[in-house]
């Protein structure tokens, strides 16, 4: 059985459901202060806005394009200690408009240069207990590591250059340090040399080559690093069997996100949670490469959040099809079994 260290996976992972005012709120119940903060409008289309302590706020990353940085003061304007402050932006806070915020705790605020690789971070905010860290850095356009102050090998990278229009680059170990897939679209894992520089990750740093998406000269990025916690996080694949009593992926824990997308095709990066599905079977999808509003209409989000995994109920290709290959990522509700020896209930 799966045992953790982490009896209480909300101190550094949550997902908070609120209403849109049109005026400015403060969000609170998240029950940390968030260094990471994901947002989506749920019932209109609208783009995904990201923001985080090391770039700090009025400034957002939008999954569903391949824009840099932009800066606005009408979107999340501060965060707090259980929580963050929104403006009036439509796309975060329209009146009466359901929506969703994925929160993740890092080191508590911008964090500090890391020197552990030949590129000195800008900053780095970094949570070793739950494997959670942001770095920014400025590109050499040469080859270069970049410390991620993890302790330990990261599972999972998401690239994001800040200054120029570029692609979301990730980095996943089902695919290893050849390979890419792109956050902001479908498409299928491609092989890539020049972005990992065909190097695995370390437990102090993390490699890139001269690839204007990772490491242009002069070029400001960031990457969030995720390291794999027993019982609180997993980054893994699984193959579909394309049956409606679907493949079962064990995580050993009560999955509270899962986001997961078919590498070996094109397929969209579907984003599902214990929120806004608290009983089974999930049916809310959400796709990160895309501005669509929640899409319930359809059985391609079917899913059980199981008290050790999750489990498809579905056929659909860019879910479960048969012989091919899926990556995913999990953060935990609760632990199978935590230090204090008490099991998970399923739901």
């Amino acid at each position: 059985m799966a045992y953790t260290t982490i009896n209480k996976s909300t101190d550094y992972f949550n997902t908070k459901l609120y209403t849109g005012n049109s005026g400015t709120q403060a969000i609170t119940g998240v029950g940390f202060q968030p260094d990471w903060v994901w947002i989506k409008r749920r019932d209109a289309s609208a783009g995904h806005k990201l923001s985080d302590a090391v770039r700090g706020v009025n400034k957002q990353l939008v999954t569903n394009n391949n824009n840099a940085e932009n800066s606005d003061t009408n979107i999340l304007t501060a965060f707090g200690s259980d929580g963050f402050t929104l403006g009036n932006s439509t796309d975060v806070n329209n009146n009466t408009s359901p929506n969703v915020a994925w929160n993740w705790k890092a080191g508590g605020g911008q964090g500090s240069s890391n020197t552990d690789g030949s590129i000195n971070t800008t900053y780095t905010s970094v949570n070793t207990t739950a494997g959670f860290s942001i770095s920014q850095y400025t590109g050499t356009g040469a080859t270069a590591t970049i410390g991620h102050g993890l302790g330990v090998v990261p599972k999972m990278m998401i690239v994001k250059v800040l200054s120029t229009n570029n692609q979301w680059f990730v980095y996943h170990q089902a695919l290893g340090n050849t390979k890419k897939l792109n956050l902001d679209d479908n498409s299928a894992e491609s092989v890539q040399n020049n972005l990992w520089n065909d190097t695995t990750p370390t437990s102090s740093v993390f490699s890139v080559g001269n690839h204007t998406g990772v490491n242009a000269s002069g070029a400001t990025y960031i990457a969030y690093c995720f390291a794999e916690k027993t019982g609180y996080s997993k980054f893994g694949s699984y193959t579909g069997n394309g049956n409606a009593n679907g493949t079962f992926i064990y995580t050993g824990f009560k999955p509270a996100f899962i986001m997961y997308k078919k590498s070996s095709g094109t397929g969209r990066w579907t984003m599902e949670d214990n929120k806004r599905d608290p009983f089974n079977v999930a049916t809310h999808g959400l796709e990160a490469n895309g501005s669509t509003a929640e899409n319930t209409g359809s059985n391609y989000w079917d899913v059980d959040l199981l008290s050790n995994g999750f489990k498809f109920r579905t056929t659909e290709q860019e879910t479960n099809q048969s012989g091919q290959t899926f990556i995913y990522m999990a953060f935990a509700a609760a632990p199978l079994v935590g230090t204090n020896n008490v099991p998970c209930t399923a739901r």
